[in-house]
């Protein structure tokens, strides 16, 4: 994926086995392993963790990653979550270290609106943290608009992004669109497929359009448990070839009282 863009969408979408688990708290809401997000927040007070593992081939040369997501739940409808990640580059721009981190809010309308179903507003800001070889080098802020609906046993997540750089140096606004799908396949045996793009860009920073392909399976381990695989393929433009391995783990919760009965969502 291209990866200062890429970092910004905070990575993930819902699949259907998360689409009625409000009820409980401690089931987890998987946004990996997507590009897209889903409409869903963790519910006060409960921290989520998704993490991975992720390898680009690209032309000359090959990355490592570890992407890694924190969510912490801050008020029905509300969570903040912090994105970063190690980077090993090879090739002739042969680089390690952490990347920026990338911080963001989540915010879901009350209620399911026309068309749109379950509407969320994530707007998201990343600090020129990492390492100068992996890093970014300059703040930049984003905004993803999401609709999440469901038809049945499948989930649909579409996305649409903006993001510019913040500072002396800021960009016009650029763009990219998502949409993500994913159902039980058997059991606790779950796929995701996702097809996303990002429009060309011109200038010092111009970079050329591209759509990539995701898909794989997911397996439930426990309902707070949650493991996937896959791998990611370009349809057009300078996506790199890439496998990608995670886990998304509901880890508890941390502060408030005991959970009710009632849905979070």
């Amino acid at each position: 994926m291209r990866r200062g863009a890429a970092a910004l969408l905070l990575a993930g979408a819902a699949l259907a086995r998360a689409q009625d688990s409000a009820a409980d708290p401690h089931a987890a809401q998987p946004e990996r392993p997507t590009v897209a997000t889903h409409a869903y927040t963790v519910a006060p007070g409960w921290i989520e963790v998704e993490s991975g593992l992720q390898f680009d081939r690209f032309e000359g040369g090959q990355a490592f990653s570890t992407p890694t997501t924190l969510k912490l739940g801050l008020a029905p409808r509300l969570q903040v979550e912090a994105t970063f990640a190690w980077i090993d580059l090879g090739g002739a721009a042969a680089a390690q270290g952490m990347s920026d981190v990338i911080l963001a809010l989540k915010w879901r309308a009350p209620g399911r609106l026309p068309l749109l179903g379950d509407f969320a507003v994530q707007p998201a800001i990343r600090l020129p943290t990492g390492a100068d070889s992996v890093g970014g080098g300059r703040r930049a802020g984003s905004i993803v608009f999401v609709s999440s609906n469901h038809f049945g046993p499948v989930e649909l997540d579409v996305n649409l992004g903006l993001v510019t750089r913040i500072g002396a140096s800021a960009l016009p606004l650029q763009g990219w669109w998502t949409a993500s799908a994913g159902t039980n396949v058997a059991g606790r045996l779950g796929w995701a497929l996702e097809i996303y793009g990002y429009p060309g860009t011109s200038g010092a920073d111009a970079a050329a359009p591209l759509v990539g392909l995701l898909t794989g399976p997911t397996w439930t381990v426990h309902d707070w448990f949650v493991l996937d695989a896959g791998a990611v393929v370009p349809v057009s433009g300078p996506q790199p070839h890439s496998l990608y391995m995670g886990l998304t783990w509901n880890i508890g919760r941390v502060w408030g009282p005991p959970p009710n009965p009632a849905p979070s969502r």
